[in-house]
């Protein structure tokens, strides 16, 4: 499993997307599938999460309810090698979706546009002319504008094998900030993350819809992610936490997928009823709660 991965939270449509995404996109594959027990919260039986691969990278989609909705302040930006492939991924990711920015030629790019599809989540297509890529995309936004950088910097500093690779500034003749991200580029443990700053007059925020399961094989990993990315921001139920930015991650032990997954239904659902009622998951107690 990567150490960082994509998490999708819909309402009761994952499997329709994730049809439609492994659909589109080439080494695309459906991973694995888990169904709800009987500690729920959904239907006993029902799928829960589906883990799949686009592009040779892993994503993670949940049906979780009608609570949270994708918004622009994150999207994936997709580097394509041809035009035929950002014209084929266009009309199946615009079909019944939103376009945010029409698919043209832009002074960045020969051929771009941003689509957010019939299920909300947001796209930017670039003919770049190299492997294709999909790049988790950051756009820091009212309250948020100006923090481009500094949340590059803080979270390169939690992470291992991490650095910020490129940042572009707004000039004074551009429509942005002057001296704030027009385009910055960062790595987190060897994946590639993309952050911008925008002065729009967008009212749209950074959403539990999209957040980023982290994977960590011990409790100082969990202990040492929690600390550092909670600082300043909130904690909830479940691993789950909002940065001080506004952006929301999954503080998840390696363990915690094979012992939801048990062959033993009762271990099963006293594992799944003991995360429910943590906050930061302990990996001892989790496994305490299966024997």
């Amino acid at each position: 499993m990567q150490k960082i991965t994509p998490f999708l939270w819909f309402d009761t449509q994952a499997e329709e997307a994730v049809a439609l995404y492994t659909s589109l996109f080439g080494n695309s594959k459906i991973l694995r599938t888990a169904r709800y027990g009987e500690a729920g919260p959904g239907p006993k039986g029902s799928v829960m999460s589906l883990t799949f691969r686009l592009e040779g990278q892993e994503f993670m989609a949940l049906n979780g309810g009608p609570y949270f909705s994708f918004t622009p302040a994150t999207s994936f930006f997709v580097s394509c090698t041809t035009e035929n492939e950002v014209d084929a991924l266009w009309r199946g990711l615009s079909e019944g979706g939103t376009v945010l920015m029409d698919l043209a030629s832009y002074p960045f790019s020969k051929k771009f546009g941003w689509v957010a599809d019939r299920f909300g989540l947001s796209w930017q297509l670039h003919l770049a002319g190299r492997d294709k890529r999909i790049t988790p995309f950051l756009m820091f936004v009212g309250g948020q504008h100006g923090k481009a950088e500094e949340a590059m910097r803080r979270y390169v500093s939690l992470f291992k094998n991490s650095r910020v690779d490129q940042i572009e500034r707004f000039g004074a003749a551009e429509n942005g900030a002057e001296g704030t991200v027009k385009h910055g580029r960062f790595l987190l443990n060897g994946q590639e993350f993309m952050a911008m700053d925008s002065n729009q007059k967008h009212d749209f925020p950074f959403t539990p819809a999209m957040s980023f399961f982290v994977d960590c094989a011990t409790q100082e990993e969990i202990d040492e992610f929690w600390e550092g990315l909670s600082e300043g921001g909130k904690t909830g139920q479940c691993g789950w936490l909002e940065d001080r930015y506004g952006v929301s991650w999954q503080i998840v032990p390696t363990v915690l997928g094979e012992l939801l997954e048990d062959d033993d239904a009762g271990r099963s659902k006293r594992v799944m009823e003991a995360m429910l009622r943590m906050t930061k998951l302990d990996i001892k107690e989790l496994q305490r709660s299966g024997e």
